[in-house]
């Protein structure tokens, strides 16, 4: 589970353009040789705390894709400004790196609402 699960969070960060250090916080910090690792196909056993993490941005991405048929859109929306409180007129990137899990518990929970639940 854990080979795939890393293969498709680099697919995501791919798609939303995310630097490596928004990379790693998404994925919890792990240490830069450990992320190399992984970005090299040398993944191992994640963490539970890790697996949770990628479940939660997978999440994000599907319900940003339901949401927002147009894939351009879909992926640039963690980076553009948002209105909603939750944010503070930052991007919901902001809060997914800098909130730890609770801040990507946030943004899926927000977004799950606005799509019609969590599946």
């Amino acid at each position: 589970m854990s080979a795939p699960a890393v293969r498709t969070f680099l697919n995501i960060a791919a798609a939303w353009k995310l630097t490596v250090d928004e990379q790693r916080a998404l994925l919890g910090w792990p240490a830069p040789s450990t992320f190399h690792k992984y970005k090299s196909g040398q993944v191992g056993t994640l963490s539970y705390d890790a697996l949770i993490r990628i479940s939660l941005v997978l999440g994000i991405y599907t319900a940003l894709h339901v949401l927002y048929p147009e894939d351009d859109l879909a992926d640039r929306w963690v980076r553009l400004p948002n209105s909603n409180p939750l944010f503070g007129g930052k991007p919901a990137l902001t809060l997914m790196t800098e909130g730890g899990m609770d801040g990507l518990y946030q943004v899926r929970r927000l977004l799950d609402g606005r799509r019609g639940g969590w599946n």
